[in-house]
């Protein structure tokens, strides 16, 4: 059902979506970003704009030949279990068999959905049975998911996003636990990575535990847009260290609440369902699109 909600994003945003560009001789990037709402572009205000796929898509672009670009595969809520299933559905087969480029975002939600943060007390706690327990799972899908990108993607690239410290305005007492749970994610995310012959992005360094600048709302762990362009550049040092995003590229920001694109969507599936017969009724994107939202409305901490 998750699939209809992107595919109305898809028409919504300036760099999302899947993007064909006038191939050249030389083989073309075909990008597809995959994972949870930092993939997706999710902002603070719990709205969907350009996030960090989008920038390096865009200075993909700018730099050498592309052919697809894609992030139908990243969706708002999704942890590690659901990556694995989100690639191993028909929709992602035709999609991940031409990628040679590939991020993936996975692992914070398993995590953070632990993580009981109470910004006006400025505290944070979990119990940490619960989070070695959700780790190991991690661990493991992490696994499955590089095993599977490298069956259905076989000639991608495959770069392993990295997570920062979520809670820079928790009081600086309350930092130190968390933060090694997120360290422990990021050592296995690298792990697994290097393991699968993947590359693994680095993040948490250029946001530090104090990065209220970037991710400027107290009950929210999403980055802004300097904190998603902080992330693509992540990436470009791994990818290509003389390309960078700089503050003059970004585009204008274009927030779309979800309530915006679910309402596009009910009117997409409205006019399709002009032409369907009784039957199809029963199963009509608009009804798919009302259970999405309501999904939508109980996002993981993460998304």
């Amino acid at each position: 059902m998750k699939k209809y909600w992107i595919s109305a994003l898809a028409g919504l945003l300036l760099f999302s979506g899947t993007i064909q560009v006038e191939a050249m001789i030389n083989a073309p990037i075909n990008y597809v970003a995959i994972g949870d709402s930092l993939a997706a572009g999710q902002t603070p205000m719990r709205e969907i704009d350009n996030g960090y796929a989008d920038f390096i898509a865009q200075e993909l672009m700018r730099n050498q030949s592309v052919g697809v670009y894609s992030k139908n595969l990243a969706f708002p809520g999704f942890t590690t279990t659901d990556v694995l299933e989100s690639i191993q559905t028909d929709e992602a087969a035709d999609l991940l068999a031409t990628a040679n480029l590939i991020t993936v975002s996975a692992g914070a939600n398993d995590l953070l959905r632990l993580v009981q943060n109470d910004p006006t007390q400025g505290s944070l706690s979990f119990q940490q049975r619960q989070v070695d327990f959700a780790l190991n799972e991690a661990r493991k899908n992490m696994e499955s998911i590089l095993t599977e990108l490298a069956e259905q993607s076989p000639n991608a690239t495959v770069y392993v996003m990295g997570y920062y410290f979520a809670y820079p305005h928790v009081r600086d007492t309350q930092k130190s636990g968390t933060g090694k749970q997120l360290d422990r994610l990021n050592e296995i995310l690298k792990q697994t990575a290097e393991k699968a012959g993947a590359v693994f992005v680095s993040v948490d360094e250029p946001f530090g535990e104090n990065a209220t600048n970037r991710i400027p709302n107290p009950a929210d762990v999403h980055p802004n847009r300097a904190g998603y362009q902080t992330m693509a550049n992540a990436f470009f040092n791994e990818y290509q260290k003389a390309w960078s995003v700089e503050d003059d590229e970004l585009p204008p920001p274009n927030p779309l609440s979800f309530e915006e694109i679910m309402e596009s969507e009910d009117q997409e599936g409205s006019e399709s369902q002009k032409n369907r017969n009784a039957e199809e009724t029963a199963t009509r994107p608009s009804d798919r699109s009302q259970t999405n939202y309501l999904a939508l409305r109980e996002m993981l901490p993460y998304s």
